[in-house]
């Protein structure tokens, strides 16, 4: 049965069915276990488990609830209204009536406060006023220095004398040249026979790398082998074919695959319109939920999972053997 049939068997018997009763078959239809449906909602399996069976000492809050519920509906892949009707219907009374209007008592600002918060602003601005004047008198009363008291410093570090500042700075003097450091290139016939034997060692590096026949013929030997190797290597079948699944999910549906070292190669609640490729060491245990809405071929075959199904439309079964 689709998502679509069962949603309106709940519209059609929504007063008679609890939400628990919806939550509970929409869970069995898609084969979800209910550690997994409580890891995903990140929720103890004990309160899933109320959910399903209508009990709620677990969630004392109201507004939890209904925020668990519609979660759950959303995961299941339900109408969330459907679910909150439901609830609403059965319980919406009782939530109500245990609801109780908050006290508000409103008092008017106390005029002693607002004298106090006044006297100690003033005790506090005094007592920074008589620190800072007994800073000042431990201090002589004396003005902070000028800066043009301090004298003048030379660049070694010395004070310089009232003499030493009316005379003239002494120009620096200029190291002497060597005779070697001023000599220059009498001619260019030197530049000139230096590049003359350039030229000459270029030449003669050219012919020496010059590549020979028997060079180049092995070089296309060697290309082609090489090409020849891509294309068997391209045309190789890929490995790892007669080991492959693949799955085309047309309906919502709980999916879990182990291989033969019960590794569980794929697991979780896939949407409608999607496909997924398992690869792994047969034998493997599949558990697919609404397995009439699941699509599956393996090693190039499909596979009839209608006829694997049992009564909840889940087909538990080995394959690969």
């Amino acid at each position: 049965m689709s998502d679509t049939q069962l949603q309106d068997s709940v519209t059609t018997s929504r007063t008679a069915a609890s939400p628990g009763e919806i939550l509970l078959r929409q869970r069995e239809q898609l084969g979800v276990p209910l550690g997994e449906a409580a890891r995903a909602l990140n929720l103890r399996p004990a309160v899933v488990e109320g959910l399903e069976q209508d009990r709620y000492d677990e969630i004392p809050v109201t507004a939890y609830r209904r925020g668990y519920l519609r979660s759950y509906a959303k995961y299941l892949g339900l109408n969330e209204h459907l679910v909150l009707d439901a609830y609403q219907e059965r319980y919406g009374v009782a939530d109500t009536e245990r609801k109780v209007a908050p006290v508000s008592v409103s008092r008017p600002p106390s005029k002693l406060g607002a004298w106090l918060f006044r006297l100690v602003t003033v005790l506090v601005i005094a007592g920074l006023i008589g620190v800072t004047v007994m800073w000042w008198q431990s201090r002589g009363g004396s003005e902070p220095p000028s800066f043009g008291d301090n004298p003048p410093v030379e660049e070694g570090g010395e004070p310089m004398s009232a003499a030493d500042e009316g005379a003239e700075p002494t120009p620096p003097t200029t190291p002497a040249l060597s005779s070697e450091q001023v000599s220059q290139p009498d001619s260019a016939g030197d530049a000139a026979d230096a590049t003359e034997s350039n030229a000459a060692a270029q030449e003669t590096s050219n012919d020496e790398q010059a590549p020979t026949v028997s060079d180049v013929a092995a070089l296309d030997i060697a290309a082609s082998t090489e090409a020849d190797a891509a294309d068997e290597e391209e045309t190789a079948p890929p490995a790892g074919n007669a080991n492959r699944m693949e799955l085309t999910f047309n309906e919502q549906s709980w999916t879990e695959i182990f291989d033969a070292n019960n590794q569980r190669v794929f697991v979780g609640l896939q949407t409608p319109g999607t496909t997924a490729t398992v690869e792994g060491e047969p034998p493997f245990r599949l558990t697919v939920g609404n397995a009439t809405g699941v699509v599956l071929r393996y090693q190039g075959e499909q596979v009839d999972l209608a006829q694997r199904a049992g009564a909840n439309n889940v087909a538990r079964f080995t394959l690969g053997e």
